[in-house]
């Protein structure tokens, strides 16, 4: 076995009320990143008359555009938070795509429109990694799965409030001129004040001190494990993280599939108008996304005290049968209640799995590498998901049914064919995960 220090007690840790404070101040910048990425989906109307563009042209706004740097560029700033002040690298990301959020109020063009959404993702590809790690090291092992479940709360947090102010501040701002921007619609609006949110987040994050680093491999420096060293170890491993990264990246394509499509489905098929929509699926989101994500890591965390080392994907398994159950049905309702009712049963669903499996691949990592595997699982998952799964469903509809109204069978379609490829490659990879877990030598 490879000489390495011991397993840190709990006393090592920050005090446990300044780590939930670092998880609230966390919350509240991924909060900000996620209404700046996801309010296009209330969006499609407006946006696609203005750019006079198609569906499969906005997904790719929506996914793509946003997903090439924010997951290509996850794995060097996944480097740089192995090696530097993490807190600073947020704050840094969050200045950026700010920035680039109130640009995308300014597009003209499509082309204009997708380089600005990759200036936004460019920007938020220093959270996540850097927001890994850094809770590993103010939380002990037994508790990092509530922990990171809490934080990645912020997803379903910040896609329900950008849903509900998304319809609001189109219902509420007039298409004004402005001096030296010219004649701005509604929408354009809404991206400039949403941009304008994400910097007094950044300065928040100045009240969070970067924590002394724990579960170190002496394998390793202190200064961060090369990202050579992070694809040998990985693929010694290559079962475990790629049963995580793998079976998580079809539950992503799935979920973030329906966040980005539904709201355009009540609107088409039920008439509903933005601020209906926004108003019923946001809260819809916001409560039953939030709930799921912090129950996914609380069941997990109750699973793992019982002595199941499995029991991060034991729950993602359970996010697939109950998909199955309600995202094939929901799309197919006559009734636009019946069809909300269990599109929120499905976001509950979806939401189960990603604060465990966070804490599952952290888990059999150590420390001088975790900001960096942390971004290789992010750049399938998030490719997976926020690059094809929105991208997908308007393939379907567009090039299958020709036919904007046939949206409902291309979200049925999607569930059903991405439910048994999660439960494949999670069932396969229980084995490979466990004994990564009972092997790691840190």
């Amino acid at each position: 076995m490879n000489p390495t220090t011991p397993a840190p007690d709990e006393t090592q840790y920050p005090h446990p009320a300044y780590g939930w404070y670092v998880v609230g101040v966390l919350i509240l910048i991924y909060t900000a990143s996620y209404i700046d990425r996801i309010m296009l989906t209330l969006l499609v109307g407006p946006i696609r008359k203005s750019l006079e563009i198609s569906d499969l042209q906005f997904s790719l706004l929506h996914g793509l555009a946003f997903a090439i740097f924010y997951t290509f560029l996850g794995i060097p700033i996944g480097r740089i938070a192995d090696r530097s002040n993490r807190r600073n690298l947020i704050i840094g990301g969050a200045v950026l795509w700010s920035a680039f959020t109130s640009v995308c109020g300014l597009a003209r063009s499509f082309g204009f429109m997708f380089m600005a959404r990759i200036g936004v993702g460019v920007g938020e590809a220093a959270l996540s990694p850097a927001a890994y790690s850094l809770l590993n090291d103010y939380f002990p092992p037994r508790k990092v799965a509530t922990a990171l479940s809490v934080y990645t709360a912020s997803i379903y947090i910040g896609a329900g409030l950008a849903t509900i102010t998304a319809g609001m501040l189109i219902a509420a701002l007039p298409a004004m001129d402005v001096p030296i921007l010219g004649h701005l619609e509604s929408w354009r609006l809404v991206f400039l004040v949403v941009g304008a949110l994400g910097i007094p987040c950044a300065l928040l994050t100045l009240t969070v001190r970067e924590p002394k680093r724990t579960g170190m491999s002496k394998r390793y420096g202190a200064e961060g494990a090369p990202f050579s060293a992070v694809v040998s170890y990985m693929w010694d491993r290559r079962g475990a993280y790629a049963t995580v990264a793998f079976g998580l990246a079809a539950v992503a394509m799935m979920t973030n599939g329906i966040k980005g499509w539904v709201p355009t489905f009540f609107i088409r098929t039920y008439g509903w108008t933005i601020a209906e929509t926004g108003a019923w699926f946001g809260s819809g989101l916001l409560v039953f996304g939030t709930t799921g994500v912090i129950l996914g890591g609380i069941l997990a965390s109750w699973l793992r005290k019982r002595g199941d080392l499995t029991s991060n994907l034991k729950v993602a398994m359970l996010t697939a049968i109950l998909l199955m159950a309600f995202g094939i049905a929901a799309p197919l309702m006559e009734n636009p209640t019946h069809a909300l009712f269990l599109y929120c049963a499905a976001i509950f669903s979806g939401a189960l799995p990603f604060g465990a499996a966070a804490a599952a691949i952290q888990e059999i990592t150590p420390n001088q590498m975790r900001g960096q595997v942390a971004a290789v699982y992010l750049f399938f998952v998030n490719l997976a998901g926020i690059g094809f799964g929105p991208t997908v469903v308007a393939f379907i509809t567009d090039v299958v049914f020709h036919d904007d109204n046939a949206i409902r069978y291309s979200l049925s379609i999607l569930v059903a064919v991405g439910v048994p490829l999660a439960l494949l490659i999670l069932g396969l990879g229980l084995k490979s995960y466990r004994k990564a877990l009972e092997e790691k030598d840190f």
